[in-house]
């Protein structure tokens, strides 16, 4: 049987049996791990997910080739906590374009409860396609506590 189908952007017709199947694309490399870390949790400011208060270093660099970042994270305590993910754009030596950053998550409750997983898109709708992202955290109230994140890029 005859099978024609789009591939890179070009209509192609193939032949296809039970021992020449139809070519299947490779997604695996359409995801890429960014960050795995445990931070600790604290009621400092600006502490971002590698623990660094230094408000103009960013968490993830070299983010431009992702639409989304997907963040997934486990919680060790309930203890009351917000996230906020500020983004920017770099020039083509990677420094920023401007001083400061484009707040694109604004400080928001970090959902979950003791012991269970999450799960963030970043942004959470449409694509995002920034260089730079910082992802910070923030105690309220209650413990100290450790959240262990791994962020994935896709493509």
């Amino acid at each position: 049987m005859t099978i024609e189908y789009s591939r890179d952007d070009q209509r192609t017709k193939e032949t296809v049996s039970p021992s020449t199947p139809l070519p299947v694309r490779d997604t695996s490399r359409f995801v890429d791990t960014l960050l795995v870390n445990t931070t600790s949790v604290t009621t400092d400011a600006n502490r971002d997910l590698q623990g660094s208060t230094a408000t103009e270093l960013p968490t993830l660099d070299g983010c431009m080739q992702y639409r989304k970042l997907v963040w997934f994270y486990f919680r060790a305590s309930d203890a009351a906590t917000t996230y906020r993910v500020l983004a920017r754009a770099t020039d083509h030596n990677g420094a920023p374009l401007g001083s400061g950053w484009q707040e694109i998550v604004p400080a928001t409750p970090l959902p979950g409860e003791a012991n269970t997983w999450g799960r963030i898109e970043i942004p959470s709708a449409g694509d995002g396609y920034y260089d730079q992202y910082r992802i910070e955290v923030r105690r309220t109230a209650g413990s100290g506590y450790s959240l262990a994140s791994k962020i994935v890029g896709v493509r």
